[in-house]
């Protein structure tokens, strides 16, 4: 896999040492999990406001769970 260069603050950099070091990861490692986690929120957050949308519109909401419920598997635990 290639690499690139990006310019980052002094303090920045630091952080993400020091994160990398009591992780025992690279600094490469350390980065790519910052994103993925950065992308993993702004995913969640992005879910959680068109569920949001979706719960404003009580017509749609309705519709919505109907769905969930006809389209559910029992998992014999009742």
């Amino acid at each position: 896999m290639g690499t690139t260069t990006i310019r980052i603050d002094i303090e920045t950099h630091a952080r993400l040492v020091e994160l990398s070091s009591s992780a025992g990861a690279t600094l490469i490692d350390t980065i790519r999990d910052a994103v993925e986690a950065l992308r993993r929120q702004r995913f969640a957050r992005q879910v959680a406001s068109e569920l949001q949308e979706l719960h404003n519109d009580q017509a749609a909401w309705d519709s919505y769970v109907a769905d969930a419920d006809a389209t559910s598997v029992s998992d014999g635990l009742d």
